[in-house]
């Protein structure tokens, strides 16, 4: 496995939790998990990284109060966002924002988006979106 340049490593209340939620739910792989650490590094597709590990006082540089990741969405481009949607509706769990397509214009290009965002149990926003035909 190659490991990408940027990787967020998440601190979560509860590692169980966040396992079922990212597995599960949203369709990432569990890479490897350090049990005893209370740790997982998962992975969505192919380029899409992330670490958890269970709050334990070695990363905190402030008061953790949910929803935790104030100020910061974490944008996940994935083939199809339906199937995630699906999940995460057939277990009643509220979209922050419902798919939506935006169109982005850079340079002469125009990219458009199908996307939809979701909190995690902590709170963290996570924005999936899925290249569409333009």
């Amino acid at each position: 496995m190659r490991f990408n340049a940027l990787i967020p490593e998440l601190s979560v209340t509860a590692i169980e939790k966040s396992k079922w939620f990212y597995i599960e739910l949203l369709g990432f792989k569990l890479e490897y998990e350090r049990e005893d650490d209370k740790f997982i590094f998962v992975s969505l597709e192919e380029e899409t990284q992330m670490m958890l590990e269970e709050i334990n006082g070695h990363w905190d540089t402030g008061e953790l109060k949910h929803p935790f990741g104030r100020g910061i969405n974490f944008q996940i481009d994935i083939k199809d966002v339906q199937p995630v949607i699906d999940r995460l509706r057939k277990q009643n769990i509220p979209l922050f924002r419902e798919p939506t397509v935006s169109k982005y214009k850079s340079n002469d290009t125009t990219f458009i988006q199908k996307e939809f965002l979701v909190q995690d149990p902590d709170g963290y926003l996570l924005r999936f979106s899925q290249e569409m035909a333009g």
